[in-house]
C-alpha cells in the first residue's frame, strides 16, 4: 500500500527534530509510548518527552516505511537509523501502531529495541 502523505510528513517531523510539527499530528489527549519507556499522556508531556529524546542523539532518519490501514488502526513498520553524538550510527527495525481519532493519532505506540543506542 502507498504511504499516505501524512505518515511521511509525521516521520519527517521526527527526522527534522520538529516537536511542534510532531505534536500537531496528535490529539490533545494522546497517549504516547516509545519502546519500554512509560507511556506519556497529553500533548505538552509528549512534546517534552520527544524533545528530551531528540537531545540525547545527534539525529535520526526513517526509511523503508510501509503503511497498513484497517479502520482506525494504522501500522507503519520501517527502519530507523540513529546517529549518536559521537557520530556512530545504529539502524534498527521499528513498528508504529496508531489508533486514530478522526485525522489525529490518539494512541501512539512505537515497538522498537534501542538497547544498543546508548551502549
Amino acid at each position: 500500500m502507498a504511504n499516505p502523505q501524512w505518515v511521511l510528513d509525521l516521520l519527517k517531523s521526527v527526522d527534522d527534530n520538529d516537536s511542534d510539527k510532531f505534536v500537531s499530528f496528535l490529539t490533545d489527549d494522546c497517549e504516547f509510548k516509545f519502546g519500554n519507556a512509560d507511556a506519556v499522556k497529553g500533548n505538552a508531556n509528549v512534546k517534552a518527552a520527544v524533545e528530551g529524546f531528540f537531545g540525547s542523539i545527534k539525529g535520526l532518519k526513517h526509511s523503508n516505511i510501509e503503511t497498513i490501514i484497517s479502520g482506525d488502526v494504522v501500522v507503519t513498520p520501517g527502519l530507523v537509523t540513529y546517529t549518536r553524538h559521537n557520530g556512530t550510527t545504529l539502524s534498527v527495525n521499528f513498528c508504529n501502531l496508531f489508533r486514530m481519532k478522526g485525522d489525529k493519532i490518539q494512541n501512539y505506540n512505537i515497538y522498537i529495541d534501542i538497547s544498543q543506542l546508548y551502549a
